[in-house]
């Protein structure tokens, strides 16, 4: 039966405590382990987080970071009616441009804008489209419809 008594540290787990300025013989003796000189090797001796003795510390070096960057923030991926018109595909929606890489993996919002010209009838649904866009599309015979 194991008893509370006889629990012990493992083999090497443990070890006494450097004993410094007793003696040269002691290998810390003299100096006891600070070295010869300079702020070290005095008492009271500590510095503040950062410090690099007395050269400028490198987080003061570093610019300061202007304005941030909103962790929230919602991707749109847009395209042009132009683009739309080099698509062989009568519906177009997010999942197909990111399906065929033409917008980004993690956009969760598609906006229509009006540059380029449109000859074919073509259903878009997007969350957003430009006046312009929205004219183009309906007048080469499509849709525009708001998801």
């Amino acid at each position: 039966m194991l008893n509370l008594e006889d629990i012990r540290p493992n083999e090497g787990a443990t070890h006494s405590k450097k004993r410094k300025g007793r003696g040269i013989a002691s290998g810390c003796g003299k100096t006891s382990c600070r070295g010869n000189n300079g702020e070290g090797q005095r008492s009271g001796n500590s510095h503040k987080r950062g410090f690099e003795g007395g050269q400028m510390p490198s987080y003061r070096q570093m610019p300061k970071l202007k304005g941030f960057k909103n962790k929230f923030r919602e991707v749109s991926a847009e395209i042009n009616v132009s683009r739309l018109a080099e698509l062989d595909t009568e519906t177009v929606d997010l999942a197909y441009l990111q399906e065929n890489k033409k917008a980004a993996s993690n956009a969760v919002a598609l906006r229509v804008l009006g540059n380029g010209e449109i000859k074919k009838a073509i259903t878009v649904k997007a969350t957003y489209f430009s006046a312009s866009a929205k004219e183009k599309i309906e007048k080469a015979g499509g849709k525009a419809e708001l998801v």
